[in-house]
C-alpha cells in the first residue's frame, strides 16, 4: 500500500476527485431524473446534486481547505448511497452502488491529496 501511495501523484490524485465529483454530480441527476423510485417522477431529490455544486469550484481551483471539508460533506452521500442500495430495489440499487463508489473515491482521493499537498 505504502508503495502504491508513493507512485501517486498530487496531480493523480486532484484529477480522480474532479472527476469522481463530476461524475456522482451527473449520477444524481440521472438517477432522480429518470429512474426516481420515490414517486416515478421527478421530485424534490434533484437538488441534493446542487449541494456537490459548492465544493466543485473549490476542487477545480485546488483549494486544500475545500478538499478537507468535502471530505467529510461526501460522507453523507456515502450513508444515503448505503441505505439505499439495502432498501430500494433495482435499477435504483445499482445507482447506490455506484454513489457509493464515487463517494469512497472522492473522498480517497481527497484526503491523500491533502497529504501529499502538506
Amino acid at each position: 500500500m505504502q508503495k502504491l501511495l508513493k507512485k501517486l501523484t498530487a496531480n493523480n490524485l486532484f484529477l480522480g476527485s474532479c472527476s469522481s465529483l463530476i461524475a456522482l454530480i451527473f449520477l444524481n441527476l440521472i438517477w432522480e431524473i429518470g429512474f426516481n423510485p420515490i414517486h416515478g417522477e421527478t421530485s424534490w431529490m434533484i437538488l441534493k446534486a446542487t449541494i456537490l455544486l459548492v465544493p466543485l469550484v473549490g476542487i477545480l481551483k485546488k483549494d486544500r481547505y475545500t478538499f478537507q471539508w468535502s471530505s467529510m460533506l461526501i460522507m453523507i452521500f456515502f450513508i444515503e448511497g448505503i441505505v439505499r442500495y439495502y432498501s430500494d430495489i433495482s435499477p435504483s440499487k445499482e445507482f447506490a452502488l455506484g454513489q457509493i463508489l464515487l463517494t469512497l473515491l472522492f473522498f480517497l482521493c481527497s484526503i491523500f491529496y491533502c497529504k501529499k499537498t502538506r
